[in-house]
């Protein structure tokens, strides 16, 4: 049941990465990138048994990340996709500190929602930490290497620079996150494993937005004819 229900997230999260940016252009892909990445770190609290592996939720959700980025650098240029990277982190980094001091606040005695909120925000220093340094490194990467693959193959082969970028990028940010966040806390074998499957997920999202990134090419090619 769990793989249906991921595969049919994963595939109605692309889609709708298209249907916004067919309506809303750039501004769409910016708020789209801001929205996902805050879903995607709350997601990632939650583990679930996928295909014979323990993985988190939140893979989905941050491979439509790398889409939207690698939207904006195929048709807005790398600057334009290195300013919604930095965006991201700024809120994401926003979110961290809003919710820390949030907590701080003492709740009324009728409160009911005070644990709820510290069983979700209530990251370990080094859990938001390498979060965010897996996000920026990653996504960094990602446009400077696409765009070096689109300037080496003058602008052919996108299925080339949207796979390679995309899947070095999240190999980046699994060992980033997992080196910062989790390394020590557990035997060097089960880190590993953790490393591992994190990735693959992350691999097999990735694949699948490969189709998606052609339609919007065509569907990017319609916006400039209109």
């Amino acid at each position: 049941m769990n793989e249906v229900l991921w595969i049919g997230f994963a595939l109605m999260d692309l889609s709708l990465v298209l249907i916004i940016y067919r309506f809303f252009g750039k501004t769409g892909l910016f708020g789209l990138i801001v929205f996902n990445l805050m879903l995607c770190n709350i997601q990632v609290l939650k583990t679930i048994e996928l295909f014979g592996m323990t993985t988190t939720l939140g893979n989905v959700l941050y491979a439509s990340v790398f889409l939207s980025t690698d939207l904006l650098s195929e048709f807005y240029g790398k600057e334009e996709a290195k300013k919604a990277v930095l965006l991201g982190f700024a809120t994401l980094l926003m979110t961290v500190i809003y919710m820390q001091i949030a907590l701080m606040f003492t709740p009324s005695p009728d409160d009911f929602v005070q644990p709820h909120l510290e069983s979700i925000f209530s990251f370990l220093p080094r859990v938001a930490i390498g979060s965010l340094a897996a996000y920026l490194v990653s996504q960094l990467n990602d446009v400077h290497f696409f765009h070096a693959l689109k300037e080496k193959y003058e602008g052919r082969h996108l299925w080339l620079r949207n796979n390679a970028s995309t899947l070095f990028s999240q190999l980046l940010d699994s060992l980033i996150f997992c080196f910062i966040a989790l390394w020590g806390l557990f035997p060097v074998e089960v880190w590993t494993e953790i490393f591992i499957t994190t990735y693959v997920m992350k691999v097999i999202v990735a694949v699948l937005d490969t189709p998606f990134i052609y339609l919007a090419k065509r569907m990017g090619l319609q916006r400039v004819a209109a």
